[in-house]
């Protein structure tokens, strides 16, 4: 039987082999970004619900290309925070993976507070809270990670 299906099988065996809830939080946000990158990449829409502020003339400051430079920016995080969760006692994927919640919230921040793209509402609060409840919870977490 292939990996791939035992997966199938038993789900629960594909999950990282580490105690704790961390790496496994680690791989479910990484599939979920993942999804949120191929539905930037179908539609900028998704991309207009999440920047969610509006021009002076009430047009969508997300557009085709910005949607597809997120869910490019989105899938590899997606990609560094899955290789974290199976690699959690590794400090450089342990540290890569904290940067990218890290920037991630700067990011939204940014976006909010700086430069008025996001208003604190609907699909945009979302990757505040995970963002910054992650990046809480690697930072406390990482000695006793690292440690194993």
């Amino acid at each position: 039987m292939s990996a791939i299906q035992a997966c199938f099988a038993a789900p629960m065996s594909c999950l990282p082999p580490f105690d704790g809830y961390l790496p496994k939080w680690l791989a479910f946000i990484s599939v979920v970004s993942a999804l949120n990158s191929l539905q930037a990449y179908k539609s900028h829409e998704y991309s207009a619900q999440l920047y969610n502020g509006k021009t002076q003339s009430g047009q969508s400051h997300a557009n085709p290309l910005s949607s597809r430079t997120f869910a490019t920016w989105t899938f590899l995080s997606a990609v560094i925070r899955m290789y974290a969760a199976y690699n959690i006692t590794n400090p450089v994927a342990y540290d890569i993976a904290i940067w990218t919640y890290g920037i991630a919230l700067l990011h939204f921040v940014g976006e909010w507070l700086g430069f008025g793209t996001a208003e604190l509402k609907g699909r945009f609060v979302s990757p505040l809270i995970v963002a910054s409840s992650t990046l809480a919870w690697m930072l406390t977490q990482r000695e006793s990670y690292l440690s194993l």
